[in-house]
């Protein structure tokens, strides 16, 4: 039943999960991910992937996509890659001191998109690791500071409204509107519903004079996405937990818990 992978681009799904340091995620892509870090994103390390401009480390014996050409990667349709997966690291040298035993670790990691043990290595020095399939149908992304996680999501949201509530201009060509991002402080304290699993729909937004409504659900935790898809479209006919509300006038954002 999976469903095109247009609509990933108006629904997100997040759950957080605090003791393993990841979020599931469903309609945050990398080329989102990649322009929300893009100036502190690293030299990533390919366990699955598709690019051709890659470079090779002899003691991993593994691809990687050097710093300067992760902008280059970013415009790939990744979501063709089927699997793509990845971990950051700080510089090579990081790569060529891992031990055997953290190379197993590491393709595990790719193989079967979940951790031996947490997936944070001193020598690589790395923030994230990043586990796709089909990107943005299904991400796990481990974080070690779930600071970033919000970062991505609170410009992630704001660009998303932007790209569904296009405008003409005179001449007819759709013009992406620009809100500015979410405010933390109101991701943050979604948090209790985050852990639980929720769907933010900005597809449903509700478009008024003086402001735009998004609806939030919590529908709980899922690795399968065709079970949330399904889960969503039954919870969405029903009143939602909270809102994302944006005031037209003083261009904020403001938080509704219903």
């Amino acid at each position: 039943m999976k469903k095109h992978h247009q609509d990933v681009r108006d629904l997100i799904y997040v759950h957080l999960n605090q003791a393993d340091q990841y979020v599931l995620s469903y309609g945050i892509e990398f080329e989102e991910f990649a322009y929300t870090f893009s100036d502190s994103l690293n030299n990533l390390l390919l366990l699955k992937h598709r690019f051709d401009d890659t470079d090779f480390n002899m003691h991993a014996l593994l691809e990687y996509c050097p710093e300067d050409r992760v902008s280059k990667l970013a415009e790939e349709d990744v979501y063709r890659f089927g699997d793509f997966c990845w971990i950051d690291f700080f510089e090579e040298e990081g790569l060529n001191e891992l031990t055997g035993q953290e190379i197993a670790e590491i393709l595990y990691l790719g193989h079967l998109k979940h951790h031996l043990k947490l997936p944070f290595y001193s020598k690589l020095n790395n923030r994230f690791v990043y586990l796709a399939h089909d990107d943005g149908w299904f991400n796990k992304t481990y974080y070690r500071s779930f600071k970033d996680f919000f970062q991505l999501l609170s410009i992630s949201i704001a660009s998303k409204l932007g790209k569904l509530k296009q405008e003409k201009n005179l001449l007819g060509i759709r013009k992406k509107r620009m809100y500015p991002n979410v405010n933390k402080e109101i991701l943050l304290s979604l948090t209790p519903f985050i852990k639980e699993g929720i769907v933010i729909s900005i597809k449903d937004a509700d478009n008024q004079r003086g402001r735009i409504e998004i609806p939030i659900w919590v529908i709980g935790d899922f690795a399968n996405m065709d079970d949330m898809y399904e889960e969503y479209e039954t919870i969405s006919n029903e009143e939602c937990h909270a809102k994302i509300i944006f005031d037209k006038k003083t261009k904020e954002w403001k938080l509704y818990i219903v």
